[in-house]
This record gives C-alpha cells, sequence and structure tokens, in this order.
C-alpha cells in the first residue's frame, strides 16, 4: 500500500487529510508543515505520493514543487484555497501532476490520490513485452527486433497499461481514468476509437497479441496467442 506525505502549514487540513486517506486503506501519512520539513521527510522515508499546499512558511508549494520534481520522480497533488485558472496553470508548469481546490469533497481527493498512483505504478516499470514487441516507457521507443515504432502518445500509453496488464481485464473507466485523466469529459467512444488503431496497427498474426473485448466490461491484452 501507498505511503502519502501531507504538507500543509494548517495541522487541521493536514490531520483532516490524513483521515480520509487512512479510511481509504493508505498504509501511511506523513505530514510536514512547510517545504523545508517535506524535503527532510523525503530524504529519510520512502514516500509514493506528495500532497503540498502553496501558502506556506519558510519554503512554499511553488518551490517545493520544483525541488520534488528535481530530486525524486514522485507524484505530486496541488491542494490549494488558489482556484484561479493562472495559479492552477502555474501549479501544472511547475510540474504538479494534479491541482485541488479547497474545499474538497473527500471522496474526489481519494479518487485523485489513487488515480495518481496507478499512473505512477505504470510508469515505474519502464520496459514492457507484448508479443513480438518491446515498449520503453523512458524512451517512448516501440520496437521489434530491429524495426522501430512511434506511436501516438495516448495509442503508447494506452498499449502499455494493457501490456502491463498481460491477462488481465481492464474496465474502460479505469483505462479512461489512467490515460484521459480524472477530468476528462469526453465518452467512452474515444477509448474504442484508440483500441481499434492499436488493432490495425498490430495484427494479432504477425505480433503475437491481441486485445480482447470484454462485453460490458472493458479490454485485456493476451500475448502469446498466434
Amino acid at each position: 500500500m501507498a505511503k502519502i506525505l501531507v504538507v500543509d502549514d494548517d495541522p487541521h487540513i493536514r490531520e483532516l487529510v490524513k483521515v480520509f486517506l487512512v479510511q481509504a486503506g493508505m498504509e501511511a501519512v506523513s505530514e510536514a508543515g512547510d517545504g523545508i520539513e517535506a524535503l527532510s521527510v523525503l530524504e529519510k522515508e520512502k514516500i509514493n505520493l506528495v500532497i503540498l499546499d502553496i501558502m506556506m512558511p519558510n519554503m512554499d508549494g511553488w518551490d517545493l514543487c520544483v525541488e520534488i520534481r528535481r530530486l525524486y520522480d514522485l507524484p505530486l497533488l496541488m491542494l490549494s484555497a488558489k482556484g484561479e485558472t493562472r495559479q492552477i496553470v502555474k501549479g501544472f508548469d511547475l510540474g504538479t501532476d494534479d491541482y485541488l481546490v479547497k474545499p474538497f469533497e473527500p471522496a474526489e481527493l481519494v479518487a485523485r490520490v489513487k488515480a495518481l498512483l496507478k499512473r505512477y505504478q505504470v510508469i515505474a516499470s519502464q520496459i514492457v513485452t507484448i508479443g513480438e514487441l518491446q515498449m520503453n516507457r523512458k524512451t517512448f521507443e516501440v520496437t521489434k527486433g530491429q524495426d522501430s515504432f512511434t506511436l501516438p502518445l495516448k495509442e503508447f500509453e494506452l498499449l502499455f497499461r494493457l501490456g502491463s496488464n498481460s491477462g488481465r481485464t481492464m474496465s474502460r473507466e479505469n483505462l479512461i481514468e489512467d490515460i484521459w485523466g480524472y477530468d476528462f469529459e469526453g465518452n467512452e467512444r474515444t477509448l474504442d476509437v484508440h483500441i481499434n488503431r492499436i488493432r490495425e496497427r498490430f495484427p494479432e498474426e504477425r505480433y503475437h497479441f491481441k486485445i480482447r473485448t470484454i462485453r460490458g466490461l472493458g479490454y485485456r491484452l493476451e500475448a502469446g496467442e498466434s
């Protein structure tokens, strides 16, 4: 299970977030009151995700975001009362993965944390072999022997996600959330179109894998079948 670091100068907010996350099954929640303290915690503990406020003494959330991005490969969720578009854009420009405005619903916070953890869990495994293909998440290369392919980003992420869970049925909802994000406002047809494009690019008889539609549930990648 995941270990979360909550960084906020308000101890009541830290405690509130901690309660929500522990109830959702997170392994443990560490706390820090500012950016300097947060960096100290990161040096000593194995943290899987950081939730950080913006307005804090000593080192604010903007600077902390930059430092974490420079030193670590961790999912970041900014949690702030600053809900103006320019503030949200600034957060993403500095490297946050998600941004949630206070006040927030506990269920939404937990959902966003879980989505980020899923996304980074896949990324942590950088190379996946799918039938005759090898996919490198770090370089975004797709190879078959000496041949190299370039895929559109969403197709790459979708195939990588399915390949990382070969033999397991992935729900449509989870795939959309993992690849397009929690706030995706499109429809499931977008997922279907990308799946069909991948099928057309990589016929089963040549690449020895297929993406099976599991009616009413989602998709499952099956490798090793000719």
